[in-house]
């Protein structure tokens, strides 16, 4: 299967996990950094659910599944251990809604890939199912490459190139302005928080000196 790679804005749209089982807390847990309304249909939940319940994470339904569920839903899970319960939330999901299904029978729209977040940086990975240890393996390489120290050093480039789009006019300027804030010392010192030596890297760039 020839996925379409895509990343979706959720946030305040409606979204269905039918199931309260280890797959649905998964599915929970991937929508977490989202701002999307969660709803979760099962007459049963597990203790991991339930402590995200606590947190006003999510609106559980202690009810079997209807139809009537999805309504206005953007995203549907089928996540049951019953067969003939996918099969029902399939046959209720309409043409406009996205369905993916646990088992991976009848119609699955997408497939969640294995997603390491530092900040604003995201990094998803998948082998269209062809074999998931792979994908948790190299899920866990990109984890331990690129550690939480990048949460800072994202959120300074993001800083650094919206003042350099501010200040610098002259568009080959600013696309080498930009292009130097990746130099290699500035994300080592931004790692180790040295935001002395960062800022005046960029002052640098922004005179016109060569800064390093």
């Amino acid at each position: 299967m020839n996925y379409f790679p895509i990343m979706l804005d959720i946030d305040f749209k409606k979204v269905v996990i039918v199931g309260g089982g280890h797959v649905a807390r998964q599915k929970l847990e991937a929508l977490l950094p989202t701002k999307a309304q969660i709803i979760i249909i099962s007459p049963t939940i597990t203790d991991e659910i339930a402590g995200y319940l606590e947190q006003g994470k999510a609106v559980w339904r202690e009810k079997y599944f209807e139809p009537s569920d999805l309504d206005n839903a953007s995203l549907v899970f089928a996540v049951t251990e019953q067969e003939t319960v996918n099969d029902a939330v399939e046959q209720a999901t309409q043409h406009w809604q996205l369905l993916s299904r646990a088992d991976a029978k009848g119609r699955v729209d997408f497939i969640n890939p294995a997603v390491v977040r530092r900040g604003d940086l995201t990094f998803a990975v998948s082998t269209s199912g062809a074999h998931p240890g792979l994908t948790r393996k190299l899920k866990g390489d990109l984890a331990a490459q690129y550690d939480d120290t990048y949460i800072d050093y994202i959120d300074y480039l993001k800083k650094a190139r919206r003042e350099i789009i501010l200040k610098v006019h002259d568009k080959h300027r600013k696309r080498e302005a930009i292009a130097a804030l990746l130099d290699p010392q500035v994300e080592l010192w931004a790692r180790e928080k040295k935001w002395e030596q960062c800022d005046a890297y960029v002052q640098k760039i922004l005179t016109g000196v060569q800064p390093l």
